[in-house]
């Protein structure tokens, strides 16, 4: 049995409202991870910009925009 079955299993003779209370959590965990990623991914670019930051560049902040 897969754990999504048990999962499954186990929250099936449960009352609604607690279901509900179940499927909440799952959101709230699944909505953290995904929080992460795009922190990951926010922390990645950050990084990657941060080697512009010179005064070799300087000109480039302030360029006009289009």
């Amino acid at each position: 049995m897969s754990l999504a079955e048990v999962v499954y299993q186990t929250i099936k003779p449960l009352p609604e409202d607690m279901i509900r209370e179940v499927l909440d959590f799952a959101l709230f965990v699944q909505q953290k991870a995904e929080k992460k990623e795009w922190k990951n991914l926010i922390d990645a670019q950050t990084l990657s910009f941060s080697d512009w930051d010179n005064l070799e560049d300087e000109v480039w902040n302030h360029a006009p925009t289009l």
